[in-house]
């Protein structure tokens, strides 16, 4: 029986010497995967989308030409705006009102009296023309931009792409002042010349001169989506991305969703969405003992008091987000109609979100910061395009489901980030709560003055920022 059992036991041994090393590799295999899986980055899917009037053509390929586009007006286009000028009608306002019902309609018929007579359409079409604007086809809608490119590039220096997005109730035009500012920054005496952008600045589609989506539910994914396109129709592989207000979540999606196509992310807004139990705890701690909870001296400045600067300030000017969240066709209806009301809504915006103290002054500190030319370009922007409906819209496709279920907000952003905090900015987000969502942020800097329309309003300071960024990113 012992000379029987010896062969057996040795062949039971050669199949466990062979079983073992295969279930350690099993076993190894997966823990390598899984290990592998916890740091591997969640990314937004990419997808695909049609925005086009009716249904999707079964055949097909889509005109992938990029087209040169001019802005035009006519002699018909102006005397209509004339007419409806002439033709406003004012409600008093309350004495000692200032801006705090509203824009004050005393200084808007003063406004509408500069428009009527002084602002001068053909030469601001002049002025948007100095830049190659184009048109290219996208998921079934024309998505407009400019392209500018550096008119010199030193030996030797590489040319970065940057893509700048606005936000509502901007435009492409906030920036015309920053563009020869990062094109040809040594002209303008901000570096060497070791940083060198060419700009691309697109209309976010139902913006200006993009068409307008004909389906429900273009959100800033579809969005993100969108301009990553377009900017692999331009030939770019890499690219930095820049936005502020909705360009920021646009270009925090599309890091989002494309990572190593995004070789930086810089915002001057950072938006984190619903509050968690540790920032309110944080805000409770933070007034007391500011740096048991991270936050440096310039947050508790611009945080404090938590209530008047976070809730009652914040209600007091989301009047119009309500509106354009739930119903924006309703209202949509009057300012697309009157030119003198378009003003009013979208100018407004420009007063106190530049500054929250010009609410307190009768022209509402509007010129102190721009010109009436530069504000009034802005809103026939949207006047002579008819887009101030579909620009509303966008909230609604934005904000009427629950941020908190959105694919965004469950996936973190790791590209290099680089956030430059205004002091007048509607919202501060300090840099301690940023990082819980920007992983690899590279600058977080304080900004000595400045609001909302960043580049619009300090075109200097933000130019200034965003090379500082990536110069910093570039020898990483």
């Amino acid at each position: 029986q012992t000379i029987l059992w010896f062969p057996r036991s040795f062949e039971y041994s050669q199949k466990n010497a062979v079983l073992l090393p295969v279930a350690a590799l099993g076993v190894g295999g997966i823990l390598v995967y899984w290990l592998r899986s916890r740091h591997k980055i969640k990314t937004i899917e990419m997808g695909d989308g049609w925005w086009g009037s009716g249904e999707r053509p079964l055949k097909g390929k889509e005109d992938e030409s990029i087209r040169p586009f001019k802005i035009e007006t006519s002699d018909q286009e102006i005397e209509d705006l004339h007419r409806r000028l002439e033709r406003a009608r004012y409600a008093q306002p309350l004495e000692g009102a200032a801006f705090d019902y509203g824009f004050n309609s005393n200084y808007l018929q003063k406004v509408v009296a500069y428009w009527r007579n002084q602002f001068d359409w053909r030469k601001q079409v002049e002025v948007l023309n100095k830049y190659p604007h184009f048109h290219t086809t996208i998921e079934g809608i024309d998505i407009h931009f400019i392209h500018v490119k550096p008119s010199y590039v030193p030996h030797g220096r590489a040319v970065q792409p940057l893509l700048m997005v606005h936000g509502w109730p901007g435009s492409f035009y906030e920036f015309y002042k920053i563009i020869p500012l990062l094109t040809e920054p040594a002209r303008h005496g901000l570096n060497e010349g070791d940083v060198v952008f060419e700009v691309i600045c697109p209309s976010i589609p139902g913006y200006g001169f993009s068409e307008a989506p004909h389906q429900k539910g273009f959100d800033t994914i579809a969005t993100a989506r969108i301009f990553h396109k377009l900017m692999n129709r331009l030939g770019f592989k890499e690219y930095y991305v820049q936005g502020g207000d909705w360009g920021s979540r646009i270009t925090t999606n599309m890091s989002q969703m494309l990572p190593q196509s995004v070789k930086g992310l810089h915002l001057n807004v950072v938006f984190l969405g619903s509050p968690n139990l540790r920032q309110m705890l944080s805000v409770m701690i933070g007034a007391y003992v500011p740096w048991l909870v991270g936050f440096t001296r310039e947050d508790v400045q611009r945080m404090y008091p938590f209530m008047q600067k976070n809730i009652y300030n914040v209600l007091q000017e989301s009047g119009y987000l309500h509106i354009q969240a739930t119903k924006p066709d309703t209202a949509g209806c009057g300012l697309n109609d009157s030119p003198v009301g378009l003003a009013a809504y979208i100018l407004e915006k420009f007063s106190t979100w530049t500054d929250k103290s010009f609410l307190h002054k009768n022209d509402g500190g509007l010129e102190s910061k721009y010109t009436l030319d530069e504000l009034l370009t802005n809103v026939m922007i949207y006047w002579v395009t008819a887009s101030i409906v579909s620009s509303m819209r966008y909230y609604k496709e934005n904000l009427s489901k629950d941020p908190a279920l959105s694919l965004d907000a469950r996936i973190g952003v790791h590209v290099p980030t680089g956030i430059a905090a205004f002091p007048q900015e509607i919202l501060h987000t300090p840099h301690v709560w940023a990082k819980k969502i920007f992983s690899n942020i590279v600058t977080f800097s304080y900004m000595p003055r400045g609001g909302h329309f960043a580049a619009f309003e300090e075109p200097r300071l933000l130019a200034e920022d965003i090379i500082h960024f990536v110069r910093k990113v570039e020898k990483l």
